[in-house]
């Protein structure tokens, strides 16, 4: 089964939110935890313990690992098989990008199944050109892996780069691009990053969602201010499966399990798309 399938199934079965495990320094110390690769291990295992089972998928900030070291990312390998065990979908925010050789290494080290670092979606920078991916975009094809390619992002410097052209705009022919490799008929498993408060952008640029049929990861929500009316304004009319992140709001509530998931039952509920996109099925 493709990626996209699985994740349309995963979302219907537990709504769209896809919920961030981010060890920053500030979050490990306000859970009395070290910021070693210990203080990690624990992290990210009480968070996956309390999200497993009510959302449909995490998403592991991979530079918050790799600041530890060899270490650290031992422990991002365990959290991405421990994922995987708990029947949680797993997208490694690691925001590859480069060309040749290189780039096919990097879709080696998380998209080969058998990698210790495999896991089921990968964040893409397109920067080197959109066919600099092609590596990564074959062999998430080939393992039924997926992946997310920086599109709009929010941040005031992205603008910089994805608003040049006007209406032949970098993030439109993003956009574009990766609605070409998705197969019509069945949900795409080539997605974009679109920032969560981006609405304005989206239509000034006259970026079309509807053309996809992929998923869309949807990062700012909660403390970065997006709810849903945002969500709302920027995802009307896009026809694939939307992912709201949010990251800090939920941490913040831990290292208490049952605050933890009293904290994602908020967050779904706030981040509710109903009748916004409809998941595909197999």
């Amino acid at each position: 089964m493709t990626f996209g399938s699985r994740l349309a199934a995963a979302v219907g079965r537990f709504g769209s939110l896809c919920v961030g495990i981010d060890p920053h320094p500030s979050l490990l110390a306000a859970w009395g935890l070290p910021d070693t690769p210990a203080g990690l291990d624990t992290f990210s295992e009480t968070v996956l313990e309390a999200v497993a089972g009510s959302v449909a998928v995490v998403k592991p900030q991979v530079a918050l690992f790799e600041r530890h070291g060899s270490r650290g990312m031992a422990v991002l390998e365990r959290l991405l098989k421990h994922s995987t065990a708990a029947g949680v979908l797993t997208i490694a925010d690691a925001k590859r990008g480069d060309i040749g050789s290189t780039m096919a290494g990097y879709a080696d080290a998380w998209l080969r199944d058998g990698s210790a670092l495999a896991a089921d979606a990968l964040t893409l920078s397109p920067y080197l050109g959109f066919e600099s991916l092609r590596p990564a975009l074959t062999a998430a094809s080939e393992t039924g892996r997926g992946v997310f390619v920086l599109a709009l992002t929010s941040n005031p410097e992205g603008a910089s780069v994805q608003h040049v052209g006007g209406e032949d705009s970098v993030a439109r022919r993003i956009v574009q691009a990766a609605a070409a490799e998705n197969d019509g008929g069945t949900p795409g498993s080539v997605g974009l990053v679109i920032g969560a408060t981006a609405g304005a952008a989206v239509r000034r640029l006259g970026l079309d969602l509807g053309t996809l049929n992929g998923p869309i990861l949807a990062p700012g929500v909660g403390a970065q201010g997006a709810g849903r009316q945002e969500l709302l304004e920027t995802f009307a009319g896009a026809s694939g499966v939307i992912l709201p992140n949010s990251s800090r709001e939920i941490l913040s509530s831990g290292p208490d399990a049952a605050r933890l998931r009293q904290a994602v039952a908020t967050a779904q509920r706030a981040v509710d798309l109903s009748g916004v996109a409809e998941p595909g099925t197999d």
